[in-house]
C-alpha cells in the first residue's frame, strides 16, 4: 500500500496537517478553514474564538506546576497561497489539496502544498491537544490573509492575547532563527480607458508564456528567476514597433508576494505581418532561454490564431502602459550595506491585467530600510504617472528591527545547539514579510522569534515539506515549550 501523510511520524503533526488539506483556504476565502478551526477545538474542550479582525485565537493552561513562566504565544497563518501548473484543473475554493510523498518531500499534485503555513498551524494544533506536553501557559494566534493583505494582523486589538513571547512558526528552514525581516507596501496602479474597434483584415493571436518557476517575492527574490510579465513586456513591446499589433488583453500572475510564472496576452495585427511575429516569439523564446540557462529550464513561449476580439486599447495608451511595464523596477534594488548576502529591498510585478478597458497593475515592494521603502515607491510613482495611470499604495507595514539581545532566541538557540550539536543553530534576518512587527507594534514588550522546519519553493506549484525536518522540529518545539523561562 502506498504510504501518504496520514502514516507520517510524528502522527501529532502530520494527522494535524493532512486534516488542514482537505479544507481549502485560499487568501480570500477563509470561512471554511475558519469553521473546521472553531469545530475541532470545540470537539477538543479547547478554548477558541474568533477575533473581530477574522485571527482564530486559543488558549490553554499551564501544566500543573509549571504556572510561573511566562506565557508564550503560538502564532501562524491559516491561508495558502493559491498557486498551481497551467495544466491542473484544481479549484482552490472547493477542491481539497492532493499530497504525495517523494524522495523524503512531502509535495501536492500540480499545486502549492500550503505548509506555508499549514504546517505552522497543524503544530500549533498538535500543541493544543496534546495531554503529555509540559507547558507554561499557552495562546494559539492563527491570523487570516497573511499572503494577501495582512489582514489579521493588521486589525488585531491590543487585549487579544497578553503573552510575553511570540514564537511565530512561519519560516522555512530548521535551524534557522529569524529575528528581523523586511516591511512592505502594495502598489498600485489603474487605468481606464475607452476601448476601439478592431481594424478590418486584422487577425488575432494569443501569445502564451508558462513553465516559469515563479517563486516566493521575498525568499527568492535574489535567485534571478524569470518574471513572466517583465519578459513579456519584452515580446509586445517589440512586436508592437516591428509588426504594428495592438493589444486586446493581457493576463500575468494572480498574487502580489509571487513571482508570476506565467502570462498570456492577446494581439491584434495586420495579416502580413502573421509570420513575423511567428519568427519574433520563435526568437524571443530562445533568447529567454539562453539568458536564464541554469535557472529557468521550463520556459515555453508560444503564438497560436485565436477568435478575434471586440475592441483593442488605442495606440497611445497601449505605448505608455507597455512601456512603462517594460521600464518599472523588478527584483532586487540593493542588498544590506552591513549584511550584503540579505536582501534590503526589492520589487515584485505580481499582477498585470488588462481588459474590458482597465488597467490593473499590482507591485509588492519590500525593504528593511524606512528610507528606501519611501524610494521604492516614488520610483513606481514616477514611472507609472508617465503613462497616465492612478498610482495608490495600501497594506503598508514596517520592518521587523532585529533585537540581537532576544532572551527567547539565545534559549532556543542553545537547547538547539544541545539537540542537534551536529548543524549548529544560525540567528538571521530575512527578506520576507513576517508578521512579527506588525504585532509587535501592538504588543511592543513582546520577545519574538520565527523559526520551522525546512520548507521549499513556497508559492509555488513547486512547494515541498522536509519530512525529517518535521520530525526534529516537532521534538524541538517540545523541549523548548518545557524550558519557557519564569516570568
Amino acid at each position: 500500500m502506498e504510504k501518504t501523510i496520514k502514516d507520517l511520524e510524528p502522527k501529532a503533526m502530520w494527522h494535524n496537517f493532512y486534516l488542514l488539506t482537505q479544507v481549502p483556504r485560499p487568501s480570500g476565502h477563509l470561512e471554511k478553514i475558519q469553521e473546521f478551526l472553531l469545530n475541532w477545538a470545540k470537539e477538543r474542550g479547547i478554548e477558541a474564538w474568533k477575533d473581530t479582525a477574522e485571527n482564530i485565537v486559543m488558549r490553554k493552561p499551564a501544566t500543573p506546576g509549571m504556572e510561573g513562566r511566562k506565557t508564550a504565544v503560538l502564532q501562524a497563518h491559516m491561508d495558502m497561497v493559491p498557486q498551481k501548473t497551467k495544466e491542473s484543473t484544481h479549484d482552490f475554493v472547493n477542491d481539497p489539496i492532493e499530497t504525495y510523498i517523494e524522495d523524503g518531500w512531502v509535495k501536492a499534485k500540480g499545486t502549492t502544498l500550503g505548509s506555508d503555513d499549514g504546517i505552522g498551524v497543524a503544530a500549533i494544533m498538535a500543541v493544543m491537544e496534546s495531554k503529555d506536553l509540559k507547558h507554561g501557559p499557552l495562546e494559539a494566534l492563527i491570523t487570516a490573509d497573511e499572503e494577501s493583505s495582512m489582514y489579521g494582523v493588521m486589525n488585531l486589538k491590543a487585549d487579544t492575547l497578553t503573552g510575553d513571547i511570540l514564537l511565530n512558526i512561519d519560516n522555512e528552514t530548521l535551524g534557522e532563527f529569524v529575528i528581523g525581516s523586511a516591511g512592505g507596501v502594495n502598489i498600485n496602479m489603474s487605468l481606464g480607458y475607452k476601448e476601439q474597434e478592431t481594424e478590418q483584415g486584422d487577425a488575432a493571436f494569443k501569445i502564451s508564456l508558462k513553465g516559469l518557476k515563479g517563486g516566493h517575492s521575498g525568499l527568492e527574490i535574489c535567485v534571478g528567476r524569470a518574471n513572466a510579465n517583465k519578459l513579456m513586456a519584452r515580446v509586445v513591446r517589440q512586436a508592437i514597433q516591428d509588426d504594428d499589433a495592438l493589444l486586446a488583453s493581457w493576463v500575468g500572475g494572480n498574487m502580489r508576494n509571487a513571482i508570476p510564472s506565467s502570462a498570456e496576452v492577446v494581439l491584434t495585427l495586420p495579416k502580413e505581418n502573421a509570420e513575423d511575429l511567428k519568427d519574433l516569439v520563435a526568437y524571443c523564446q530562445q533568447v529567454f532561454q539562453d539568458e536564464y540557462r541554469g535557472i529557468e529550464e521550463g520556459i515555453s513561449l508560444s503564438v497560436e490564431p485565436t477568435e478575434m476580439p471586440k475592441a483593442v486599447m488605442p495606440q497611445e495608451i497601449q505605448d505608455n502602459v507597455v512601456n512603462a511595464i517594460t521600464a518599472c523596477h523588478d527584483g532586487v534594488l540593493r542588498y544590506i550595506p552591513s549584511i550584503p548576502s540579505v536582501v534590503e529591498t526589492s520589487s515584485n510585478l505580481g499582477i498585470v491585467n488588462i481588459q474590458d478597458g482597465n488597467v490593473k497593475i499590482l507591485v509588492l515592494a519590500r525593504s528593511s530600510n524606512d528610507t528606501m521603502m519611501e524610494y521604492i515607491q516614488e520610483r513606481h510613482e514616477a514611472c507609472f504617472s508617465m503613462a497616465g495611470m492612478k498610482v495608490d499604495f495600501s497594506g503598508q507595514y514596517g520592518a521587523w528591527q532585529p533585537n540581537f539581545d532576544s532572551p527567547i532566541t539565545a534559549k532556543m538557540v542553545e537547547v538547539y545547539n544541545k539537540m542537534y550539536p551536529d548543524t549548529p543553530a544560525k540567528v538571521e534576518v530575512c527578506h520576507a514579510g513576517l508578521e512579527c512587527s506588525i504585532i509587535c507594534a501592538v504588543y511592543p514588550n513582546m520577545d519574538p522569534v520565527s523559526f520551522g522546519p525546512t520548507l521549499r519553493s513556497p508559492h509555488t506549484p513547486n512547494e515541498r515539506c522536509d519530512i525529517e525536518s518535521v520530525a526534529k522540529f516537532w521534538d524541538f518545539l517540545r523541549q523548548v515549550l518545557e524550558e519557557i523561562p519564569a516570568k
